[in-house]
């Protein structure tokens, strides 16, 4: 069974090295071509590309040449870790030319016919699809992924909201100089330091991201959850890992014995199917009174940095319950979300290739 082929538009920088990365010898997928700008067209990935992540850059993409970033090239599925600021127009191009488009960008993540994707959280708004390729005239399709930090909180609380309803939440998170790209923060700014501002951020945590995410497909599009978020969105002087701290209020209050139970029962879709990319299981709860750690546990699960690992889990004197969340931001915040999505689009049949890539794989639960 051949694979399916795709690319990578903005592959020359931070998110696009990760995704490369990801996609070495990826059971389904295989890269057949490279995008980036003008200035990088027509050169070999490894003279335009400083590789910044650890390890080497990866043997099969070293001499593939990059192209622009517009349709035509031989792929199915293009990821975009492009920059907002061209994002938006460039993935709509390639949707309209007939491409599955998985993308790392915010600018379509807020229209009402796309959908805003964690696959353990809501596999039921893939069914915007069809609505989106109806609305546009489109013959491909884009899917966007959540920003780093909404991903984590929203993958802890969904089971919580599953079975008591979220009410209201109050986050503070601390967020890795890695989330602001490459070179990012300057070392003047950040060392010795925490900034307590990061732009845009708290907007999409607080009125956008979660409410959408935990939100209700009615046929027609998506019905916001009606919860309530506060969020202080804080950059950190450590290199990878997002770690949240959260307090929240239920409509109905579990005991903590249930919500520990609530986070181990969790066994959603993306997990059942068992898709390459999807960590078992999608949450891990710590009992040690310190963690989880950025440095210690990002990495953690059997997907490494895909998982959601959460701890400390006490009362709060304000709200119900209160806990921490920790994810890795480039891996699970960022290319692996758009990677995941992409297998669950495959799983679901909206490639075609569903049960033929399941069968072979052995990915059938």
């Amino acid at each position: 069974m051949s694979k399916i082929k795709v690319g990578v538009l903005g592959a020359t920088g931070a998110v696009g090295q990760r995704f490369v990365q990801m996609l070495q010898g990826h059971p389904w997928f295989e890269i057949t071509a490279l995008m980036a700008s003008e200035r990088s067209a027509g050169k070999r990935y490894v003279d335009a590309c400083r590789w910044n992540l650890r390890g080497d850059m990866p043997e099969a993409v070293r001499e593939m040449i990059i192209e622009e970033c517009e349709p035509g090239p031989d792929c199915q599925i293009v990821f975009s870790a492009l920059p907002s600021e061209t994002a938006g127009e460039i993935e709509e191009e390639f949707a309209a030319a007939g491409y599955v488009v998985c993308s790392n960008a915010r600018n379509h993540r807020y229209d009402e016919d796309v959908p805003l994707l964690i696959p353990e959280v809501n596999p039921e708004h893939l069914a915007l699809i069809d609505i989106q390729k109806r609305n546009r005239g489109w013959s491909g399709y884009i899917t966007t992924n959540p920003n780093c930090s909404t991903t984590h909180l929203v993958s802890a609380l969904h089971p919580l909201h599953v079975r008591f309803g979220v009410k209201k939440v109050f986050v503070v998170t601390m967020q890795a100089i890695s989330g602001a790209g490459y070179p990012g923060v300057s070392s003047m700014d950040i060392l010795d330091n925490v900034i307590p501002y990061i732009s845009g951020e708290e907007e999409k945590m607080e009125h956008k991201e979660p409410q959408k995410l935990l939100g209700v497909f009615d046929g027609v599009g998506v019905r916001y959850a009606d919860i309530v978020v506060s969020a202080h969105c804080n950059r950190v002087p450590t290199r990878n890992g997002h770690l949240e701290a959260v307090s929240v209020e239920f409509e109905e209050k579990p005991t903590q014995e249930q919500i520990v139970q609530a986070w181990r029962d969790y066994r959603p879709l993306a997990q059942q199917l068992r898709l390459p990319s999807a960590p078992q299981p999608a949450i891990i709860y710590d009992e040690r009174v310190d963690r989880p750690q950025p440095r210690l546990d990002r990495m953690a699960g059997t997907v490494p940095g895909m998982a959601t690992v959460v701890g400390r889990l006490r009362p709060d004197p304000l709200l119900h319950y209160k806990f921490m969340a920790l994810g890795h931001n480039t891996i699970r915040g960022a290319a692996g979300g758009s990677l995941l999505n992409a297998e669950l689009l495959v799983a679901r049949g909206y490639l075609g290739q569903a049960p033929a890539l399941l069968a072979e794989s052995a990915m059938i639960a």
